[in-house]
């Protein structure tokens, strides 16, 4: 440990409060005993005895503030920070992840509202600079099960973890939280929160600046301000907009409408709700990709014009930030789709969502080589990736023409999502390209046996390339592999 580390550690175990405290008293009681023993014609030796006993007692009150911490639920042990921590969590710049937080009300439906204070932990700490998050995605993973943090601490890559619990009784709540150094394992600070339901956004406040000063982090009043919650935003409008949110991340129709009715009631409630204005719109943006209705174009218009008013509502709001640039990028949009989600990821630049829209962007726009790095920084934000990344990543392979990496990437996605069409179709031009007949072939038989109706034709049309050669390179593959491409 260095110099400075050494001192840092002094000052976080209280170990200097603790010895200038001790000298104090002891200097004090001296000073009392020595006016008490003149008075008393003690001898003088005394005095010195008391002298040396108290002399004796300063480096073991140093060593008890050490390795000890007096807090409000007793007397713990203080973790000791030593040596260099494992190389997945060494980093100049704190890392920590947000597991989900248990439901211990009586209550199972109440999931979601637990989840929500968790999620909102991760939204408002991804808007600083100075720390690492990881996504929900790969924290939520951990959900429901036994939990060893050193595990997870590797396998995410972070140096700090945060549990957590919710009960909810009537319209009192209880929140616990503890923050672990993963490295070691020991608990850094835990905290406990009893108030009433309606005190949860200040709890939330609270909650999330305590873990910046625990992880020592600096901020301006201004940068305060941006993570304290919207004004004018409910809490029955809050509850509405978690179980939107919950719908809309199952990305089905039947989710979408779900997800539309909540958000729709939430803003309602709160007209200026520009998180919950802004899932509206990705439900209609994803209705329009999957080509749902009758009339997609007329969802990807609503969509559109949803991510405006959301954007209206709070310009600085991450969500509506990503979902305005997808939104603008199926319009072929490119230019203000990239100018949007820019403004995300400045204001949020711990985004995972940011950065795959970004990715995913840039390979519409013939930029490949840096859609596959926005994807490695992604990754670093979201190491349990779902598997729509891999597919992003065969993408951008494929088209700078390096379909062995390519088919590597596919065959990865399809061991996770077995029922993708998008990746056998995508396969399937990979192996023609590559002189791979046969495979090719075999590739495409799963497209139609998953999807038969499946369209080259809409695919030209709707997917959002700015420039027509990339798709068409794709087609050459097929043609290449024999197969018959209707138009």
């Amino acid at each position: 440990m260095s110099l400075r580390g050494f001192l840092d550690e002094l000052v976080r175990r209280g170990v200097l409060k603790a010895a200038v405290a001790y000298g104090a008293v002891a200097w004090l009681l001296l000073e009392v005993l020595s006016l008490v023993f003149q008075n008393f014609d003690a001898p003088g030796w005394v005095l010195k005895v008391i002298t040396a006993l108290f002399l004796a007692g300063f480096p073991v009150a140093c060593l008890m503030a050490w390795g000890f911490d007096i807090t409000s639920k007793g007397v713990r042990l203080v973790g000791f920070r030593t040596g260099k921590p494992p190389e997945s969590l060494a980093a100049s710049t704190p890392t920590i992840a947000v597991l989900a937080f248990d439901n211990l009300s009586a209550d199972p439906g109440q999931e979601y509202f637990s989840d929500g204070i968790a999620e909102d932990i991760i939204t408002d700490l991804s808007k600083l600079a100075e720390l690492r998050v990881i996504a929900r995605n790969s924290s939520f993973a951990y959900k429901g099960k036994a939990v060893d943090v050193k595990r997870v601490g590797s396998e995410l890559g972070v140096r700090y973890v945060l549990e957590g619990s919710v009960r909810k009784v009537g319209e009192r709540i209880r929140l616990t939280s503890q923050l672990i150094d993963a490295a070691s394992g020991t608990q850094v600070w835990a905290e406990r929160y009893d108030r009433d339901l309606t005190d949860i956004f200040a709890v939330q406040d609270e909650l999330t600046l305590r873990i910046i000063e625990a992880l020592r982090i600096r901020l301006s009043p201004e940068k305060q301000e941006r993570l304290t919650r919207p004004s004018g935003i409910g809490l029955e409008a809050h509850s509405l907009f978690l179980r939107g949110r919950e719908q809309a991340f199952l990305l089905t129709e039947h989710g979408n409408v779900e997800a539309r009715r909540l958000l729709a009631r939430a803003m309602e409630l709160s007209p200026n709700f520009a998180a919950a204005q802004a899932y509206i719109a990705f439900t209609h943006v994803d209705d329009y990709v999957m080509g749902r209705g009758e009339h997609p174009e007329a969802s990807l218009e609503k969509g559109v014009a949803a991510a405006r008013q959301a954007c209206a509502a709070d310009p600085e709001d991450p969500d509506a930030l990503w979902v305005m640039s997808l939104a603008l990028q199926w319009s072929k949009r490119h230019d203000e789709s990239l100018e949007v989600v820019r403004r995300c990821l400045a204001v949020a630049p711990n985004s995972a969502v940011g950065h795959l829209q970004l990715a995913n962007l840039l390979h519409y726009m013939g930029d490949a080589e840096e859609s596959l790095s926005t994807l490695d920084r992604y990754v670093r934000l979201d190491p349990l990736y779902p598997d729509v990344a891999l597919y992003f990543r065969a993408e951008a392979q494929a088209a700078l023409g390096r379909y062995e990496a390519a088919v590597a990437t596919l065959k990865q996605r399809l061991e996770r999502n077995p029922r993708s069409q998008t990746t056998y179709a995508l396969l399937a031009s990979c192996y023609g390209h590559l002189g791979r007949v046969e495979e090719a072939r075999a590739a495409w038989a799963e497209v139609l046996t998953i999807e038969p109706g499946f369209s080259l034709e809409r695919r030209r049309r709707v997917l959002p390339y700015r420039t027509p050669e990339i798709f068409e390179r794709r087609l050459d593959g097929l043609r290449k592999a024999g197969l018959p491409i209707h138009m």
